[in-house]
């Protein structure tokens, strides 16, 4: 019996190209950084390398614990520094919302999949702080009530495509993955939910799919498909436990 959806955020409920988000957040990012002082290249190298260290993340520290592990090697003042970024999510870095689109279907999908009873998860990958994370879902109009869950670098010991992330999550929620389903644009990260057998449905409108995976053999599609897919379940299984 289906209990939660697990959500991606980044191109899944937030419609965006990810190369130019990304270009996005480095702009704006030394804009704040290199006045104050800091070395543009250096900063940017860092942030790159303390994100490749979460993704690898072994899960014997959380992400953040990760991340700032490796920044205390070139920038001593920690409590310093995490105070500037903190800043920086809660200011600044909302001008790179205008990198990103806005896809009402996905708002309208969360109300209609709550109403139907099921528990909500924003399964994003962990690499950046609560604050950034918040302040991205509210571009999308949903906020984190919205989600009896988030995931963020202090919550989290793993990442997406490490089936580990999916494992964390349904663990910490008492749900088993035959209970679930992934809805995410990523045929790398979030199919990777099917390792540990949580289903997967492929939202398309940001598809990215580098590894060329045959999606005719997945579901996929829109929010609205994605609601007509969910009541074929819902439809299915009720008649199941009709019929005992």
């Amino acid at each position: 019996m289906l209990k939660a959806i697990l959500f991606d955020l980044d191109g899944t409920l937030l419609p965006m190209d990810q190369d130019t988000f990304v270009n996005a957040y480095f702009t704006e990012i030394l804009k704040k950084f290199v006045p104050l002082g800091y070395d543009g290249k250096k900063l940017t190298k860092n942030l790159w390398e303390g994100t490749k260290a979460m993704i690898e993340n072994d899960g014997k520290k959380t992400n953040e614990e990760v991340f700032w592990d490796l920044f205390k090697k070139d920038y001593k003042d920690l409590d310093n520094e995490k105070k500037l970024f903190d800043s920086f999510y809660e200011n600044e870095f909302n001008e790179v919302k205008k990198s990103c689109g806005y896809d009402p279907e996905a708002k309208f999908a969360i109300k209609e999949i709550k109403n139907m009873g099921l528990r909500t998860i924003l399964a994003t990958n962990p690499v950046f702080p609560r604050v950034c994370t918040y302040n991205r879902l509210s571009w999308t109009g949903l906020n984190n009530e919205d989600f009896e869950y988030i995931s963020t670098y202090e919550n989290s010991r793993f990442c997406k495509p490490n089936p580990l992330y999916f494992q964390e999550i349904i663990e910490k929620l008492g749900l088993k993955p035959e209970e679930c389903l992934m809805v995410g644009n990523d045929c790398n990260e979030d199919y990777s939910a099917t390792k540990i057998n949580i289903p997967f449905f492929l939202i398309t409108r940001n598809i990215i799919n580098k590894t060329n995976i045959d999606i005719s053999t997945i579901p996929h599609g829109t929010f609205f498909d994605l609601l007509n897919y969910l009541n074929e379940i819902r439809s299915v299984s009720y008649t199941h436990l009709r019929a005992h």
